[in-house]
């Protein structure tokens, strides 16, 4: 049996689990959007940061990557490590996994997904849309166990132009956050 697991945020950069194989590519249907809020690795209970989950969304794709996870004792520490990884996120979803944007053959059928889901009984830490404004606040003053919250920003956009995806909600929040940043040091 082989798992193979698509990584859109903190997991193209950082899988933490040993991999056999690792592809870049896209799934279908899906927008990466800063809506989930992070009290376990990159906020507080207090003060939660935003990390990425995904919205369906019709004709759109997200690019990121996908790693093969071979063997029962590695897919079981694998999976042991997500669960942890990603508890705040409510829902697994299988998807086909494409590297090709030119054909209708998935690379990979069944790859699966970690998504924080808008319901809030299930998914207590879901934050929702807000404008770039507030959102880029937010990531710049929450700081959690796996440090500041603009520094996942950051890396996820430089893991995504490493990839070859220029992510548009990504880098006009990452902008936004630098401009703040920058409007911060000049007041001060």
């Amino acid at each position: 049996m082989v798992l193979w697991v698509f990584g859109y945020g903190s997991l193209i950069w950082k899988a933490g689990f040993r991999y056999e194989e690792r592809l870049v590519g896209f799934i279908n249907g899906y927008s990466r959007v800063f809506y989930q809020g992070s009290t376990d690795h990159r906020g507080t209970p207090d003060y939660p940061g935003r990390t990425v989950t995904l919205e369906p969304s019709h004709g759109e794709v997200c690019w990121g990557v996908a790693y093969k996870v071979s063997g029962e004792e590695d897919e079981q520490i694998a999976l042991s490590y997500l669960e942890v990884r990603e508890k705040q996120y409510d829902t697994k979803v299988y998807l086909d996994f494409f590297t090709d944007p030119n054909t209708t053959t998935p690379a990979v059928s069944g790859v699966m997904v970690y998504i924080g889901s808008p319901n809030k009984k299930l998914n207590p830490n879901y934050l929702g849309p807000a404008s770039l404004e507030e959102i880029a606040e937010q990531i710049i003053n929450a700081e959690g166990p796996s440090g500041p919250n603009r520094d996942y920003i950051f890396q996820l956009e430089n893991a995504l132009l490493e990839i070859g995806c220029e992510d548009k909600h990504v880098m006009d929040l990452a902008n936004a956050v630098r401009k703040t940043l920058s409007e911060m040091k000049m007041d001060s």
